[in-house]
């Protein structure tokens, strides 16, 4: 099967947003008057990002949910992307579920695939997302990492920490029933793009980010372009690990107990997770639980947006903590 025949048979369909799709040299999008297009690219490589081993299906989920997590973040509405996609060689097995899997998510957020590239290669996925954001009255309503003020709440959506924990049963660093392993599983390699929370967080939220790398470095982000401090009550992040996984239900290689700290520490710093972290007004607290009511997603309130700058742990009796966690960072 050659490059175009590929493209034809597993990601070519009749366009329905764009002027112009898969097929000429360039796609044409036509946003709506009176919006700004949010644009977005993320990169899946094999043994980096994903297991050889996953099943094309749920990676073709994945390839997309991290861009539509991006988009989720900055409050935009899908509209439609482009894959770059290298393969050591044509299976058209994988094909078959990587594309099943890929365009099943899109048909959800109504984003479509409008061109790409296709190469022989070590296995590598590349997508840019288009989104929309409305104007009004000339000023945008996209949802930045700017905009924390001194005295906002902190909020983080979603459970934490499930992926990590599939990764260290991976790895064999831990024991689970097989039924937690399963869930935790779904959580590292189906991941949920909070895109409707995103969208109904618009005009509330002062400043949001998606959680790819671990709550607390992602959080360093917003608090570094708002230039603004935080106190992040660290037991209640942790409580969103254990609201999926039960402390009884997880333990060491040796079948020890697993530790305060360590709980902490998947929530604080575990990734993957692709969660909302944002910020609200405190005033804003009954808007940010309609907008979560309204989007189906849970949210729980982790911490404070503070003038002082830096970012501080308290634990659950608000007893300061050192923070030596470390979130994932691909050159370090």
């Amino acid at each position: 099967m050659g490059e175009f025949d590929l493209i034809a048979r597993y990601f070519k369909r009749p366009s329905r947003r764009a002027a112009l799709g898969v097929g000429d040299d360039c796609a044409l999008l036509q946003p709506t008057p009176g919006t700004q297009l949010a644009i977005s690219s993320d990169m899946l490589v094999e043994g980096r990002h994903f297991l050889s081993t996953v099943d094309p299906r749920k990676l073709g989920h994945k390839a997309l949910a991290v861009n539509l997590s991006d988009l989720a973040a900055c409050g935009a509405r899908p509209l439609a992307f482009t894959l770059a996609l290298a393969l050591p060689r044509v299976d058209e097995s994988w094909l078959a579920g990587f594309s099943e899997g890929l365009l099943a998510l899109a048909d959800a957020h109504d984003c479509e695939l409008i061109g790409g590239d296709t190469t022989q290669g070590p296995l590598n996925i590349c997508i840019t997302v288009f989104g929309e954001v409305p104007l009004a009255h000339g000023h945008s309503q996209a949802l930045l990492r700017s905009g924390a003020q001194a005295g906002d709440d902190l909020y983080v959506s979603g459970a934490l920490g499930d992926a990590r924990i599939a990764l260290e049963v991976f790895r064999g660093t831990l024991s689970v029933p097989t039924p937690v392993f399963e869930m935790a599983r779904l959580r590292m390699e189906q991941p949920t793009p909070r895109v409707g929370l995103g969208l109904a967080l618009r005009g509330i939220a002062t400043a949001a980010i998606d959680i790819s790398d671990g709550l607390l470095g992602d959080l360093g982000h917003i608090l570094a372009q708002s230039g603004v401090g935080a106190t992040v009550q660290a037991d209640a992040a942790a409580a969103l690990v254990a609201s999926s996984v039960t402390y009884d239900s997880v333990a060491g290689l040796h079948g020890d107990r697993i530790s305060t700290e360590q709980w902490r520490n998947w929530a604080l710093a575990g990734g993957d997770d692709y969660e909302l972290l944002f910020s609200a007004p405190a005033s804003a607290r009954s808007q940010v639980a309609q907008a979560a009511e309204s989007s189906q997603t849970v949210v729980t309130r982790i911490g404070r947006i503070e003038q002082e700058r830096g970012l501080r742990l308290v634990d659950a009796k608000g007893q300061t903590l050192p923070n030596g966690y470390s979130s994932f960072d691909h050159f370090a």
